[in-house]
């Protein structure tokens, strides 16, 4: 059986587009490399913000769903995401830079040998940095190389995936028996594992929570996160262990950047299995990745009517020159 190889992205909701491509863009320094729409929701935005090169493993992707309400955090969803910054120092250069955009912080702490730092956005999405110091495993990804985040300080990548649940017995097994994740260590309520290569970018940190209410899925919250496999062949095999095991899956789904299968292996936590490829380079050129209305061919028939659906958002940054911003 191959082995899932990491995260390959993971998709959250927001209430505006347009505040959550400011907030990558102009505070957290990601790259957004594909405006394209929900495919199967056609008046939603779906926003992929990665790095340089739009790398798998890299990409945190939004949808802004219309009159979605604000989620509610809670036990039984998956609640919070990591970027991945290369050291320790870089931490330190991100509370100076969070205090001055008045970004809500934790400050920096420490969890499973990792220097980290937690924040929210506007939605009080949650998020933390960590710190790829001394981290083996997954390669990172490249930093936007024009973007406003000095290099030695910028988010290269997805971190470990933060899920909270109330069964842990039966998400520990979930884990082990189906995705093959091994447990490699358990602080309190708080379990790692991770899969492949491991590090930070094939981890996931499993909180064991039976106090909380359970959540509410809407903006502010994650929708779900999926893990990277090679190809169309590795994908299938993936299908047919889950159906296996008795879950229901979503068979084949192919996302024209990458190719997908859906299943939900807990309450309330959707997990996709997604390949590396064909990328995001397909329909663009490099230098103006995400500056256009990019639709997938069996939506591009509809483009009239997409573009009737959805308000414009100005994306284009090629003609800006970032200055970097040493604080």
């Amino acid at each position: 059986m191959n082995h899932l190889k990491g995260i390959h992205h993971v998709t959250a909701i927001t209430s505006s587009a347009e505040e959550n491509y400011k907030f990558f863009t102009y505070v957290l320094g990601m790259r957004l490399v594909k405006k394209t729409v929900n495919q199967d929701d056609i008046q939603t935005y779906h926003l992929f913000f990665a790095d340089d090169k739009g790398s798998a493993g890299t990409d945190m992707t939004f949808f802004d769903f219309p009159n979605i309400p604000k989620g509610v955090h809670g036990t039984n969803e998956i609640s919070k995401t990591s970027f991945r910054v290369p050291t320790d120092a870089a931490l330190t250069y991100w509370v100076k830079r969070f205090d001055r955009l008045n970004v809500k912080h934790t400050g920096i702490k420490e969890q499973f040998g990792k220097q980290t730092l937690s924040f929210v956005d506007f939605d009080d999405q949650q998020y933390q940095l960590i710190s790829d110091e001394n981290n083996k495993g997954v390669a990172a990804g490249t930093p936007w190389q024009d973007g406003p985040i000095p290099l030695e300080y910028a988010i290269t990548g997805l971190g470990p995936i933060f899920v909270r649940v109330a069964n842990f017995d039966y998400f520990k097994e979930m884990l082990e028996k189906v995705m093959l994740f091994t447990e490699i260590a358990a602080e309190g309520d708080f379990h790692l594992f991770e899969v492949g290569e491991g590090g930070n970018g094939a981890q996931i940190i499993v909180e064991h929570n039976t106090i909380l209410p359970v959540a509410r899925q809407g903006f502010g919250t994650v929708h779900h996160a999926a893990f990277r496999v090679a190809d169309r062949d590795v994908l299938n095999e993936w299908t047919e262990r889950l159906e296996g095991f008795g879950f229901n899956t979503s068979g084949y789904v192919n996302r024209h950047f990458f190719e997908s299968l859906y299943a939900r292996v807990a309450p309330q936590i959707l997990f996709e299995w997604a390949t590396d490829g064909p990328g995001f380079m397909g329909d663009e050129p490099y230098e103006t990745l995400g500056e256009k209305l990019s639709l997938p061919p069996f939506l591009e028939p509809k483009r009239a009517q997409i573009e009737g659906l959805v308000r414009p958002i100005d994306t284009v940054r090629s003609t800006i020159a970032f200055d970097k911003e040493y604080e």
